[in-house]
């Protein structure tokens, strides 16, 4: 199943790096051995939603193995520093959903799942509170 790569950059003020060009430069051929390929690639985003400082990145690849392959692989941590030591941000790796994903029956396994819990949760309490209370001086003889 397709992962991704996502990072959510925050730009230094002033000028790009020339460190940061070649980190540019030379990542698409780190990728290139994983099945990585951009999706997304760029600063210019349209915030519709709260706030975004910063640019958005999107690579994809064939699955979660491959991108976790990729980022740690030799070829991508040597050019890493090249933008990590300019560019702040968050990167994270995502497994994809394929195409009979239904978000509905995502809801219901959540709504299970909590109605479970707040069941187990009820029945733990009454169980408790049906538990006689030992004293010190009862639990000492």
């Amino acid at each position: 199943m397709t992962a991704y790569a996502i990072a959510h950059l925050h730009p230094a003020d002033g000028p790009v790096e020339d460190e940061v060009l070649s980190y540019i430069e030379r990542i698409q051929a780190t990728m290139k051995p994983y099945g990585g390929r951009f999706l997304v690639h760029g600063t210019e985003v349209e915030v519709v939603e709260g706030a975004w400082p910063g640019g958005l990145v999107v690579v994809g690849f064939p699955g979660v193995e491959e991108a976790h392959a990729w980022y740690a692989s030799p070829a991508y941590q040597e050019i890493l520093p090249l933008r990590t030591r300019h560019l702040g941000g968050d990167v994270i790796i995502v497994p994809g959903v394929g195409p009979e994903y239904d978000a509905s029956a995502t809801a219901a396994a959540m709504r299970a799942a909590r109605d479970r819990t707040a069941r187990d949760r009820t029945a733990q309490e009454a169980e408790d509170r049906a538990q006689p209370v030992r004293s010190s001086a009862t639990a000492a003889r």
